[in-house]
């Protein structure tokens, strides 16, 4: 993929690079945002630049990218790049815009490491971001494709016809297409972007996860975020958006998907992680699944589960589940070896399970690792991250 000369100085400078890309990052994103505000306002979460994690995604993401060029040069790191085509696709990116990215991050690379970047060493590492720029590109416009949509235009109003509490701070919307055409197809996993407009003028976009199958319509849940600007989209949502009011969402997009086969299953899942969880369970409960299918999921409290009534109702109906529940605080009595943080090595893992996690970084570190110690295949564990996915870099 790299020509010899590139992939030569890109290893000898990949340390340089590496050790800066702290500073590199947050510089590109200074420029981008000077030469291009909209950008910060309309397409980028502002919650998460304030808080650096878009900073430390891209600067994983990069990185990772290029030693897989140099370590396994015949090899294309296709799950990074599909989840990161995936969210773009959610977010209606555009091909145009990826020169615009190239000509802000160069310049940041080119400030920060001064005298080092020589041209050839900025040819080298031109040709890295070419081929992760186009590879996402073509990823990118497959999905619109296979979506129905022009490239980038993923997005069309909803109607809210209906709005639920799960809990103190978890809401579900369900929504139908305004103009009256056909709801999208969406596969059990799969996420939908939401974009609103606040006070200031800005509209911020967020990702939510389907939590549900309804006729006809999507349904997605949000929990309140709290914090400025970090919550501004979610308090928002809970706060101003009522039944016949009109959002603007996406087509469902999203690389972490129920499978279709008939092996068992181990659906894991902390804190509002459980939304997916839900939309997989709602799934094998509506299509009849004779599947084996272990759920294990972790929360503060009872009163803080959402989807607890419909979780025990959906393995119910299920011929060959079980559900595992932790409680870090339970309000009522609940079994010693239930309480506390979720802790996968104590139930039983069939062999040859497909496992679905979501939750918050340090869960998915643990679980996954009970998982890789029970035997599951590293292959055979998927993901789901909400937010920047700060883990993409150990996992290409």
């Amino acid at each position: 993929m790299l020509s010899p000369k590139s992939t030569e100085l890109v290893r000898a400078t990949l340390p340089a690079v590496g050790g800066a890309i702290g500073e590199i990052t947050p510089l590109f994103y200074d420029k981008l945002f000077a030469a291009h505000p909209r950008l910060l306002s309309d397409l980028f979460n502002r919650g998460n630049q304030a808080d650096g994690s878009q900073q430390q995604a891209l600067a994983g993401a990069v990185a990772a990218f290029a030693t897989a060029l140099v370590e396994h040069p015949d090899v294309r790191p296709d799950a990074m790049l599909s989840r990161i085509a995936h969210k773009h696709a959610s977010l209606g990116v555009s091909r145009e815009q990826y020169a615009v990215v190239h000509r802000h991050l160069f310049a940041a690379i080119a400030e920060v490491l001064g005298a080092a970047v020589t041209p050839e060493v900025a040819a080298a590492w031109d040709e890295v971001y070419w081929l992760m720029a186009n590879a996402l590109i073509a990823l990118e416009a497959r999905l619109y494709e296979r979506a129905g949509v022009l490239r980038g235009a993923t997005w069309r109003p909803y109607v809210v016809t209906a709005r639920h509490r799960e809990t103190a701070d978890v809401t579900t919307f369900v929504v139908r297409p305004a103009d009256g055409r056909p709801v999208p197809a969406a596969r059990p996993g799969q996420y939908v972007s939401v974009q609103v407009a606040l006070p200031d003028g800005a509209r911020q976009i967020r990702q939510y996860s389907l939590s549900g199958l309804p006729e006809d319509a999507l349904q997605f849940s949000v929990k309140r975020v709290d914090g400025d600007p970090a919550g501004e989209v979610s308090g928002h949502l809970h706060e101003q958006v009522a039944v016949g009011d009109t959002l603007q969402v996406s087509h469902p997009f999203g690389d972490v998907v129920l499978d279709d086969g008939d092996g068992p299953l181990l659906l894991a899942s902390a804190g509002i992680g459980c939304t997916p969880m839900t939309g997989m369970l709602a799934h094998l409960a509506a299509t009849g699944s004779t599947r084996r299918v272990v759920v294990a999921h972790a929360d503060r409290s009872e009163s803080t589960h959402a989807f607890r009534a419909e979780t025990e109702q959906f393995v119910a109906k299920l011929p060959d589940a079980v559900a595992h529940v932790w409680y870090e605080r339970p309000e009522g009595a609940w079994p010693a070896d239930r309480t506390g943080f979720a802790d996968l090595s104590l139930i039983d893992v069939p062999a040859g399970t497909t496992a679905y996690l979501c939750g918050p970084l340090p869960f998915l570190r643990a679980a996954r690792a009970q998982l890789l110690a029970a035997g599951v295949a590293p292959a055979d564990i998927h993901y789901e991250v909400f937010g920047p996915d700060l883990w993409l870099g150990a996992e290409a």
